[in-house]
């Protein structure tokens, strides 16, 4: 009797858990996907997952919430596809099964990569880098590929900020965010000035960056 309570206590616990998931909504870090049809699409997610926050993929789980469940060695096969054939470079994932009132879910979970940008291929097969905003994969800006590219090349090193480096953390104190033409007119400083000194504190983990309705902004970095 009392494996028996024990074993629903263990069942109640795993519906719960996949229950507070689907309860939070697809968002920045987690996705729902009815079925796996095409590995080259998850990729995509995968891609965006890894280069953006990292988060969790709940296979077998409809938009609006419903358990459908999944065929699980099928679905793991292609999401190993996704991984090893579609993302480049590999994008790692773990993946946890459950068995959901007789259905399979599979939680796939995504760790933010030191390795970015990862790239996988769009619809006309060209590898392109994603990333994570709000709940949909978007492809990463031309400012967002000159941050990880700095980001490679940024060194530990002692220095002191310029006038027009402080002017801009003013502001920021004061102001949610700045795009790269606003500070070229605060600072009186041409753009690509304006844009290169963004991304270079941006890649120092000083600034961090957005875009917004398709414009690039900069605010403070905030702590984790």
């Amino acid at each position: 009797m009392g494996g028996i309570v024990v074993l629903f206590s263990i069942f109640i616990t795993v519906s719960r858990y996949i229950a507070n998931l689907i309860l939070q909504g697809e968002g920045l870090t987690l996705d729902f996907k009815h079925s796996i049809t095409d590995s080259r699409k998850i990729a995509r997610s995968l891609v965006a997952f890894a280069n953006t926050k990292g988060g969790t993929l709940l296979i077998g789980v409809k938009d609006n919430g419903n358990v459908s469940g999944v065929n699980s060695d099928e679905e793991y096969y292609m999401i190993e596809a996704a991984s090893q054939l579609y993302c480049k470079p590999k994008v790692p994932f773990g993946v946890t099964k459950w068995d959901i009132n007789g259905k399979t879910v599979l939680e796939v979970n995504v760790t933010p990569s030191k390795r970015k940008p990862h790239k996988a291929p769009d619809k006309l097969g060209s590898y392109k880098a994603y990333i994570r905003v709000n709940d949909e994969n978007v492809l990463a800006s031309p400012i967002q590929l000159k941050i990880w590219k700095a980001e490679k090349i940024r060194k530990p090193i002692k220095f002191r900020l310029t006038e027009t480096e402080n002017l801009l953390l003013d502001y920021l104190k004061a102001n949610e965010h700045i795009s790269i033409a606003g500070y070229s007119r605060l600072a009186f400083i041409p753009m690509i000035e304006a844009e290169n000194t963004l991304i270079a504190l941006t890649a120092m983990d000083i600034l961090e960056y957005h875009n917004e309705m398709n414009e690039d902004v900069f605010s403070i970095k905030k702590s984790d």
